[in-house]
This record gives C-alpha cells, structure tokens and sequence, in this order.
C-alpha cells in the first residue's frame, strides 16, 4: 500500500466488476478509503473482502443500491451521509446495456435511468459534501459509443421503435454533456470534474442482451485485448494523479486528453439535458 490516498474517502458505483472493481482494488491499494456501491448483496460482500485481502486495507465497505431507482439512490446518499463527514473523490461508473427496453421503478426507459439520471441525482444530491471537501474530484465515465449518440428530446424514453445501440449511445452521450454543464455550473476550480471512456473491454456490458448479442459483445472484447485494469486507468489517474486535480471538462481516452463528439459542447443542448433531468429526478 503505497499512501498516495491516505485518508481520502472514494464513492465508487458499479465497483462489483470490471473497470469498477479494478478502479476501487486500485484506489484501496493507494491507502483510500473506498465505499463501493452494487445491487447485488452477495457480490458485494464478496468484493469487499476480497478488496481488503488484496490491498491490505480494511477501510472497504460496500452500499446495496439498484441506482436505477431514485428512492434507491435518495436512500444511498443517506446512508453515506450518515456514515462519512466527507467526499473527496466521486466516480460515477454504474451502467448496463439493454438489448430490449426495459423502465425502471419510475417508469423510465432502464439505459437512460441507470446510465445518465443515476449519475445526475447521485452527483447533485452528494454536491454540498463534495464542495465542503475541497479540493475534490468527480469522475464520469462515459464511451466512445458517445460518437454516435444523439439526445432524442422529443422521445427520451424511446417508447417507439427502440434500439439498445440507440439508447446507450444516447445515455454515454449524456454522461459527457453532463460533465461539461457540470462544470460551468461549479466555477470552483478546486472541484476537478472530468470524463473518459474506459475502451472496449472486458466486462459484464453485454449481460443484459440475449445469447447471440452477449457471444457478439464478448468476441470483440476479446479481441481488443484490454483488461478492466487497462479499463480503469483513466478513472485511478483523474481520481488519483497530483496533475489530474487541475483538470475541469477533459475527456480522456487511454490516460491522454481528447476531443469528444461535436455535439458534446453544445452548450444549448447541455443546458436543455440539465433542465429535462432536473424534471425527471425531482430535483426542480
């Protein structure tokens, strides 16, 4: 264990597998204390235990959530609030892709309500502790997919004609607008606010697809090559590096800064996203 977190409190969603995981081992291994968030209660004990035999760090927990569910979501905020005075990094990372639509508790098309609105409510109602923690961190991870994405405004639910591609890319493409509003909203420069895209890797992505899709989804992961550990480094650089805490509206890709989609700078379209998400989380 190597310090360089020592007495930083992480928040790290979807820490049960893939680039999550690796991203909490990793952050653990720096000295950090590491609150991971699943939905599943098995895997997270399981997690949590095997984090802390790894690192040698005892300061593991992990938070029963299915952030696809507001309630859910208002209920995690409690319990972290109530169990830590502090925030210094949030990495939002929880995501699926959803071959047939699906709502959620709220009724809201699954892709949308766990990909973007969880990271929308989580981050908003987690705010005042990030900004009392100063300097701090929030990272969203995002994809490249986002290229192709496109914030259907007239039909976010994608009640009519709905394609899984279509709705993930849509929801990565909202991770990005969010984190560049985000960031004209805080001024505060202590607050490093970045995103990335993690690569096609090796994770449970395809586990919400039918059998054809998943085998579709794995070959191609195989065939990069890329580990979640290779996966995670963009998210433990953002969270960790000296350097990295000077950064606000960067989108990373394999630890280097790059340009993201045309569309993502749209301030109009940004500020429309925020507002409409305000709308479906009740937080307007």
């Amino acid at each position: 264990m190597d310090e360089k977190m020592q007495g930083k409190i992480c928040l790290v969603t979807g820490a049960t597998s893939g680039v999550g995981k690796a991203t909490a081992r990793a952050l653990a291994q720096m000295g950090a204390t590491v609150v991971g968030v699943g939905r599943d209660q098995t895997r997270c004990t399981e997690t949590a235990e095997e984090i802390q035999q790894v690192s040698g760090n005892p300061k593991i927990e992990f938070l029963l959530a299915d952030l696809s569910d507001q309630v859910k979501v208002r209920q995690l905020v409690d319990v972290f609030k109530s169990r830590y005075a502090r925030l210094d990094v949030l990495i939002n990372n929880a995501g699926a892709f959803f071959l047939r639509r699906k709502v959620s508790a709220q009724g809201i098309e699954m892709t949308w309500a766990l990909n973007h609105l969880s990271y929308f409510l989580l981050t908003n109602l987690l705010l005042d502790q990030i900004l009392d923690s100063a300097p701090a961190r929030i990272v969203n991870v995002a994809s490249g997919v986002h290229y192709r994405g496109k914030i259907h405004f007239d039909e976010l639910n994608l009640s009519r004609g709905y394609n899984g591609w279509k709705a993930y890319s849509q929801s990565k493409l909202a991770n990005i607008l969010f984190t560049y509003e985000l960031v004209r909203r805080i001024p505060d420069p202590s607050i490093a606010i970045n995103t990335l895209t993690p690569g096609m890797i090796a994770t449970r992505i395809g586990q919400n697809t039918g059998p054809i899709v998943k085998q579709l989804v794995r070959l191609v992961q195989s065939t990069s090559g890329k580990t979640p550990e290779d996966g995670a480094e963009s998210i433990i650089y953002l969270a960790s590096a000296d350097e990295a805490g000077e950064f606000r509206g960067k989108f990373f890709r394999e630890v280097q800064a790059v340009r993201s989609s045309e569309t993502s700078y749209d301030e109009n379209i940004s500020r429309m996203l925020w507002e409409v998400s305000e709308r479906m989380t009740g937080l307007s």
